[in-house]
């Protein structure tokens, strides 16, 4: 059993490390202040080949693993971009991975190469108003025609659809059958049409300069060729994007509560109060030391289930139990760094209340901790189904 990252995983540590140099606090400060998309931080990303870490190398990818990509996320966190500049570019790590495991061989080579050369930015459009996280229950439909489909609904918190050139559509192609209740889904990849789709920002508690929408679909066209795999299976398709998704958010909190933790541990060593550092007291340090423990932890967690993830080994419950560790602690972190900097801390100019803001999105989504909870309760622990 080595704990120890490769060479090859340092690398990608230090190079992302270099990249993220380039876009400072005050970067960061001015986008969450004034919100607009981070194109040049995506630029960055894409020029340097990063925006292909997990894609197929026959499409320009590194043809590396969730691990790799895990790693790469968390230190763009890290760095102090925070959510903010991880989510700029989440949707390309995971997002199309139901393309790479389930698209032809043609719509690989139409749809990545765009994507990880920066050209084009994506979007998932999964969840719905009135469905939640009852993927099962979605109501938007797709209708036969002759050589296209026909998509009327709609779909909501769709993150960076303001600034998406495609999106992954999950909508309904037949009545739900509870004999076969996965069934009736259909998963598509096409062209984010904006005369029939309409795209309304929704205001929100953090990450203003990734955008969170509601969309209304009305009578968009979506040709056959579009379509990923077979019609009807389209919830087993976006099952091979979710495992990655949680375990990339871990990642990501795990990253953010770092770039706290340390925000708090060089103010408490160069604060001074009573003629003492604040940081010499063991009310500063105990619970900072705690922080460290508890990201520590969900790291080994996280790094478990990608590497599972890999190696093609069941991972449902590391995934879920990684996104749940992770976001408990990145929160707890940037709440005790808020708390260490006191009143400095409520400022902006700290960085801190901006990184607590943004790590309540790794404990509400991509799915709650109630529902994991009761996942890992069923699955592991084999108790009754509570829902």
């Amino acid at each position: 059993m080595n704990f120890a990252p490769t060479d090859n995983q340092l690398e990608i540590e230090h190079a992302i490390t270099r990249v993220c140099e380039r876009f400072d606090a005050a970067y960061w400060r001015r986008k969450d202040s004034e919100g607009g998309f981070p194109h040049d931080f995506h630029a960055a990303l894409a020029e340097a080949g990063w925006l292909g870490i997990a894609m197929p190398e026959d499409v320009g990818g590194a043809g590396l693993g969730i691990t790799e990509a895990a790693i790469m996320m968390r230190t763009i966190a890290a760095s102090g971009a925070g959510l903010t500049g991880a989510s700029a570019v989440h949707m390309n790590i995971f997002g199309l991975h139901p393309v790479v495991r389930h698209g032809t061989a043609e719509q690989r080579q139409r749809w990545l190469p765009p994507l990880i050369a920066g050209e084009q930015k994506a979007c998932f459009g999964v969840t719905e108003p009135d469905a939640g996280l009852n993927t099962l229950s979605l109501k938007t439909r797709a209708e036969r025609r002759a050589d296209h489909y026909v998509v009327n609904g709609q779909k909501m918190w769709i993150s960076t659809a303001q600034v998406a050139h495609k999106i992954l559509l999950l909508v309904r192609t037949s009545e739900r059958n509870p004999a076969e209740p996965t069934r009736g889904l259909t998963l598509f990849y096409t062209d984010l049409d904006r005369r029939r789709i309409e795209v309304r920002e929704i205001e929100k508690h953090g990450r203003k300069a990734v955008d969170s929408n509601q969309l209304f679909i009305d009578g968009l066209e979506v040709p056959f060729e579009d379509r990923i795999g077979e019609e009807g299976r389209g919830f087993e398709y976006i099952l091979d994007g979710m495992n990655p998704e949680r375990i990339l958010i871990a990642s990501e909190a795990v990253g953010i509560g770092r770039a706290a933790l340390e925000r708090a541990r060089v103010y408490a060593g160069e604060r001074f109060v009573f003629g003492r550092a604040i940081g010499q007291n063991q009310g500063i340090q105990h619970p900072l030391a705690q922080r460290w423990i508890d990201l520590e932890a969900a790291d080994l967690l996280t790094m478990r289930a990608a590497w599972r993830y890999d190696a093609r080994m069941p991972c449902g419950p590391d995934a879920g139990a990684a996104k749940y560790a992770a976001a408990e602690a990145g929160y707890r972190a940037c709440e005790t760094a808020v708390l260490t900097l006191g009143g400095m801390g409520y400022s902006k100019e700290y960085d801190v209340e901006r990184y607590l803001r943004e790590v309540m999105i790794t404990r509400i989504a991509p799915v709650t901790p109630q529902l994991i909870l009761s996942y890992i309760a069923e699955k592991v622990l084999h108790l009754p189904k509570s829902y």
